[in-house]
Formats: C-alpha cells, sequence, structure tokens
C-alpha cells in the first residue's frame, strides 16, 4: 500500500487534529490532515502530490489530489488521478473516481465508485461496487 509500503513519504504541511481549516486548500508534495476541513482540497495532476487523511480526521468537501490514502470520514467525491487508498476506518461519503485503488477490509465508500483510468479504450465506464469485471466472452461462456 502506498502508505505503509512507503516509509520515506514526506508531509511539507500537517493539519493538527487540533485545528479546524475552512475554506479551500491547495497544496504541492505532501499533505497530512488529522484535523478538519470544510472544503475542497487541491493538488494539481501533474503534480505527484499526495494527501493522508488520518483517522482522527475529516474533510467535508472534494478531494482533487493525484495520490490519496483515506482512513477517516470525507464527506464529499474524491477525485484520484493516480493512486488512492481506503484503509481500515475509512468512511467515503460521496464518488471515488479512481485509476488505481486500495481497499482494506472494513473501509466504506457510500457512493459509485468510478474507473477513470484508460483500459482497452473504456474511459470513465461505472462500475458497480464490489463487483469484479469480467470479459465479455467469458460472461456469455458461463451464462450458456
Amino acid at each position: 500500500m502506498l502508505g505503509s509500503k512507503n516509509k520515506n513519504t514526506h508531509f511539507d504541511t500537517f493539519i493538527s487534529n487540533k485545528t479546524e481549516f475552512e475554506g479551500d486548500l491547495k497544496f504541492s508534495g505532501g499533505l497530512h490532515v488529522d484535523g478538519r476541513i470544510k472544503g475542497n482540497i487541491i493538488a494539481d495532476d501533474q503534480s505527484g502530490a499526495l494527501v493522508r487523511v488520518s483517522e482522527t480526521a475529516s474533510v467535508e468537501g472534494e478531494i482533487r489530489v493525484p495520490n490519496v490514502i483515506i482512513n477517516g470520514h470525507v464527506t464529499g467525491n474524491v477525485y484520484c488521478s493516480q493512486h488512492i487508498e481506503l484503509a481500515k476506518k475509512a468512511m467515503v461519503n460521496g464518488d471515488v473516481h479512481y485509476t488505481m485503488m486500495e481497499m482494506v477490509m472494513g473501509a466504506q465508500v457510500n457512493g459509485n465508485l468510478l474507473f477513470t483510468g484508460e483500459e482497452g479504450g473504456k474511459k470513465g465506464r461505472k462500475r458497480e461496487p464490489g463487483l469484479a469485471e469480467a470479459p465479455l466472452e467469458l460472461a456469455e461462456t458461463k451464462s450458456k
């Protein structure tokens, strides 16, 4: 997992659990959130930026960051262009738009999981939450 395997992750900005921030937050590099944010969290898609929402944190707003680790509460849509990790205590109330995802048992998404990366020319195709997609030929063979 992005958070657990990469011990060299550097966080330039830290929002402590005693902090409440209101407004849009634009950043680059690494952002670690233990507190509460009421607003959108935004980083440029080409920046390689990473936001970590810890188990004590909550975000009310959209997250638009290339790399995301969530172990707290997010109320709003999440747009992740590179990698998202939903840890054990993650609770997302909104849609998750992803290219590559890791989801640990216990994580919750109350919304849609929307694959936005390139896969066989099917960009932005909506998938049913929790269901793996079988190739069309295999699915037809099994139904006969």
